[in-house]
């Protein structure tokens, strides 16, 4: 019987944490640069690699992989470690972290390569730079700007795979719609591990999902369920004959939507 995927499994994992209340975890540099030197003795100790990252002011992104199924330790002495740092610091008690960490397992290279492209436009997106390698809290500025890198990101894709050129070029697009959409339905879905073998479980076939349908109601219950079970908004449209816009408004707006 299919199990679902242990968080621990060995690979590459997308990593996401903010504040609680959404309250900055990161008030300045120092506190940037220590939290990334907690990641780098955490990470040699348990052999992961920081692929890349992007430290914002009240959240984080990671690209880690891990040799072991040991992402659950590694994780909580990071997030242990900076809280007593920054509780310390800025005179502070209680939680700082909103809730565990969130892992999305990566299962596949084009998910990989769009994750980068996603953890490095964060500011961009943001409206915090105009240009990618000018925020310095993301590991794409120190390799654009010469600078040293912690030993954790040492076997990075980012400087192991790619020279600066090819590196700008990758790297100098703003994420499309469609990119963006990718990322999302990646991050809706189900890894179970089968007799050893991981696989991407979705509930039902996409065209179950629009049988029966007989009203309004109807279908757009079946959009939402469908988007939920990973689907992409763009297929959906395309299916069903419906505009792009509508169906993001369906999405967006859940079981309250009463629209056309």
């Amino acid at each position: 019987m299919p199990t679902r995927l242990r968080i621990d499994l060995a690979g590459y994992h997308h990593i996401i944490n903010r504040g609680v209340n959404h309250c900055n975890v990161f008030n300045c540099h120092d506190d940037k640069e220590m939290f990334l030197q907690i990641i780098n003795k955490s990470a040699i100790l348990h052999k992961t690699t920081l692929h890349d990252y992007c430290l914002m002011d009240n959240h984080y992104h990671l690209l880690i992989e891990t040799q072991k199924e040991n992402l659950s330790t590694f994780m909580r002495i990071i997030s242990a470690n900076y809280a007593k740092y920054f509780n310390k610091k800025h005179k502070r008690s209680g939680h700082l972290w909103q809730d565990r960490y969130k892992s999305k397992y990566i299962t596949s290279e084009n998910y990989l390569y769009s994750l980068i492209r996603y953890i490095e436009n964060n500011p961009l997106e943001a409206s915090m730079i105009n240009k990618i390698s000018t925020y310095p809290y993301t590991l794409s500025f120190l390799i654009f700007n010469t600078k040293p890198y912690y030993p954790c990101c040492g076997d990075s894709i980012l400087i192991k795979q790619f020279d600066l050129k090819t590196l700008n070029e990758f790297l100098g697009e703003p994420m499309s719609e469609k990119e963006l959409e990718y990322i999302k339905t990646k991050e809706k879905q189900k890894i179970l591990k089968e007799d050893g073998i991981l696989h991407v479980k979705q509930e039902k076939q996409f065209q179950e999902h629009f049988y029966d349908i007989f009203t309004k109601v109807d279908r757009n219950l079946a959009i939402l369920n469908a988007h939920q079970d990973g689907y992409s908004q763009a297929d959906m449209a395309t299916y069903l004959n419906l505009s792009k816009s509508l169906i993001s408004k369906i999405v967006k707006s859940g079981d309250s939507f009463t629209g056309v």
